[in-house]
């Protein structure tokens, strides 16, 4: 039996990358996967490719700034599987984004970076709320970063909405608890996807600050992912776990 047997799951931004990977392997430990991307064709490959080794997966066209597509991602999630269990708000502003003084960040980039990486999350959970307090029970993961306890330099905007991240999760935790429903965030350090090549250097990423001494790689979240979407976790809420490799021990 797989740990997420019987679960129904809607990871936003799971065309790729790091998404891609969640809804991969959710649905190998049993889950049933709703894609949701904004990227129409990604999303689409990553329920086929979940389909086709036997898993059940469908994908949904989503911006994640939108309240009524974030709605209809709930109830047709609800329509194909009758449950949501886990909500995983993956989906960010992070690919492509470049290191600028704060004051130099045009104010269009930065209401952009607020409206997916803030709003989204509170959107989704606004949309996926109802069905579980239904259930009397739901799972909703948000994404953060490492770079809020670093302080990293030059992307005050990512950091700020990473910052926001968590003290939403804090909220919704304190006000979902009653209902079953058990909120946490997840602040991945730099891995090494797509998305943080555009950002940065790999090759030259120093882990001599790594206790573990090497880059992050994506499987190493998948662990924690499902940990907090299984029963496993359910007396953890309102928690950040940072998966760092040990970088900033917090």
């Amino acid at each position: 039996m797989g740990r997420l047997d019987g679960k129904v799951a809607i990871v936003t931004g799971g065309g790729r990358g790091l998404g891609k990977v969640y809804s991969l392997r959710m649905a190998e430990e049993g889950a049933k996967i709703a894609v949701a991307d904004i990227l129409d064709k990604e999303a689409q490959q990553t329920a086929e490719e979940i389909n086709a080794k036997g898993g059940s997966a469908f994908s949904l066209k989503v911006d994640v700034t939108s309240e009524e597509d974030t709605r209809r991602m709930a109830d047709e999630t609800v329509q194909k599987f009758g449950r949501i269990d886990i909500l995983i708000n993956n989906a960010g502003l992070y690919y492509g984004i470049t290191r600028k003084l704060f004051t130099e960040i045009p104010i269009e980039e930065w209401d952009r970076m607020m409206a997916i990486n803030v709003k989204g999350p509170w959107l989704c959970a606004r949309a996926v709320f109802p069905q579980m307090k239904k259930q009397g029970k739901g799972k909703i993961i948000n994404i953060s970063s490492e770079s809020v306890f670093a302080g990293s330099k030059n992307l005050s905007h990512y950091i700020a909405s990473k910052a926001a991240v968590i003290g939403l999760t804090r909220d919704l935790a304190a006000e979902l608890g009653q209902y079953g429903i058990r909120v946490n965030v997840l602040a991945p350090g730099f891995t090494d996807t797509a998305a943080s090549r555009t950002i940065g250097s790999i090759e030259k990423y120093d882990v001599s600050r790594i206790p573990l001494r090497r880059v992050q790689q994506p499987e190493d979240l998948v662990g924690p992912i499902i940990f907090f979407a299984s029963d496993e976790s359910d007396f953890i809420t309102g928690a950040t776990l940072m998966v760092d490799g040990g970088r900033q021990m917090y």
